[in-house]
């Protein structure tokens, strides 16, 4: 197990490195968000008090009925009715009200928009009024301005002061919340420590025991407060964040999913030499977004772990050994039994053929021009390149099979002479001179029969050499997810 993965924090579980860290970030985050909109919404319970009252006073500015005058009165009494509840708040400046067959002219001035639809709304509430003409002006002077900001500065504050029990017990609450969560994924943990063997897992179980705990500790908060609304909106949130944040980075989600599966499953481990979405490679780790591979070619390869869970996955190290075939032809009129005894004793002399399971030369076809012997064999992959074994059984079969008399040809062709075929003479003292007995001759001949050329190396398997010559430093390195 990578030691990067192993010393974690207790509790919650996401303080490790690379990802894990990231997402512990982004639920403190949502955490503080929560405490801050359950600050903002306490403070912006109590209505602002208007113009005109003494600091501390409050005041309901909507008109939640009708104003009753007397049905019979006439339009004077109605607005002689309005102009005194205008006067009477001293919200407005010499404010004049008319009317005129049930139509009422507001004229005057004020400090706010919210007195002018105040006065608006009063006119047009009181009984006997068709419609309402609303000509109040709104002072918008610097001075008026600065006075208005003053006022809400002192309202805020005193506001503040007056909440400070509530955000104290909200501090006190999310302190516990915290504790509490923390105390459950240490439990957590533990309890699934020998249970669950992937750590990526494990912290996922975790948070599913933790999450839930700070958002009922939000919860209570907000239902403290008195915010119940809030509160379910909170809750109910959760769920609809969760779907937009599912679509937003679903690729994400996905290979997050595909690597908590691939951790939990372990279809391959570091080291091993894996074929994958095309891609053919040692194994150098598994990270929660893509795995990566190190090609024969020395280059890295990351794959997204989606993709990766989702394709066939050809594992070459699963196994202690493996079978390989080549293909060989010889002429019809060659025996064919012969030319088995001469490949199947090649191969029983190799010492990289392994006896069991035992290696067998078969007659695939019967090829146009030559019949066409399939032959299998089966070595130690772990030991040995099968490139490099191919290459020195191709070489000692062809060199077998020529001294034992067996006909290789060529494909069948045909070839086209337009203008006839012609013919060189050539001198006898032209031609080469025989090589006398013991010359190079034998020395090539006994080249060929050597179960290891010199261009063949040492037939070990290149991928522990390939990981060797690799100075290169492995993306995402620090997390790993495998097994070792």
């Amino acid at each position: 197990m990578d030691r990067s993965l192993s010393r974690r924090q207790p509790g919650f579980g996401m303080r490790g490195s690379g990802g894990r860290g990231r997402i512990f970030g982004i639920v403190q985050s949502v955490v503080l968000i929560a405490f801050w909109l359950a600050v903002c919404a306490t403070l912006a319970s109590a209505q602002t008090p208007p113009a005109g009252l003494l600091p501390g006073e409050q005041a309901d500015t909507a008109v939640s009925k009708p104003v009753e005058v007397d049905p019979t009165a006439d339009d004077q009494a109605i607005a002689g009715r309005i102009q005194r509840i205008l006067r009477s708040t001293n919200w407005f400046q010499n404010p004049a009200v008319s009317v005129r067959d049930g139509v009422v002219f507001l004229e005057g001035g004020t400090d706010t928009q919210e007195h002018r639809r105040w006065a608006g709304t009063l006119a047009q509430n009181t009984e006997g009024t068709v419609a309402v003409v609303n000509r109040i002006e709104v002072d918008a002077n610097l001075g008026s301005t600065f006075g208005r900001a003053g006022s809400e500065f002192v309202t805020i504050y005193r506001q503040a002061v007056q909440a400070w029990p509530w955000l104290l017990l909200a501090a006190v609450i999310l302190l516990v919340t915290w504790g509490l969560a923390r105390l459950v994924g240490l439990f957590a943990r533990m309890f699934f420590a020998r249970r669950v063997p992937s750590s990526l897992l494990q912290s996922v179980i975790v948070a599913a025991f933790s999450i839930p705990i700070y958002l009922l500790g939000i919860y209570f908060v907000l239902q403290v407060a008195g915010l119940t609304r809030l509160a379910l909106t909170v809750l109910g949130g959760t769920g609809l964040i969760g779907i937009i944040v599912g679509f937003a980075f679903r690729d994400i989600a996905e290979n997050f999913l595909a690597s908590i599966l691939l951790s939990v499953r372990n279809p391959f481990s570091t080291g091993d030499l894996i074929e994958v979405a095309g891609n053919t490679g040692i194994v150098q780790n598994l990270n929660m977004r893509t795995t990566v591979l190190l090609t024969l070619a020395g280059n890295y390869v990351q794959i997204p772990n989606a993709i990766v869970f989702k394709s066939t996955i050809v594992n070459f190290s699963s196994t202690a050994s493996r079978r390989a075939t080549f293909a060989v032809g010889i002429g019809y009129d060659s025996p064919t039994t012969k030319a088995q005894a001469l490949i199947a004793g090649v191969l029983a002399q190799h010492p990289a053929v392994l006896d069991t399971p035992e290696p067998l030369v078969l007659v695939e076809e019967l090829g146009e021009a030559s019949v066409n012997l399939r032959i299998y064999y089966w070595f130690a992959s772990a030991t040995y390149s099968p490139a490099k074994i191919n290459s020195a059984l191709l070489r000692l079969t062809k060199e077998a099979l020529q001294k034992g008399g067996i006909e290789l040809p060529d494909p069948a062709r045909e070839v086209v002479f337009p203008k006839g075929i012609p013919i060189l003479r050539r001198d006898a003292a032209s031609a080469p001179a025989a090589q006398p007995e013991g010359s190079d001759g034998e020395a090539e001949a006994e080249q060929e029969r050597r179960p290891v050329s010199y261009g063949e190396g040492n037939l070990s398997n290149e991928t522990r050499e390939v990981a060797e010559q690799s100075d290169g430093k492995a993306p995402e390195s620090s997390e790993n997810l495998l097994k070792q």
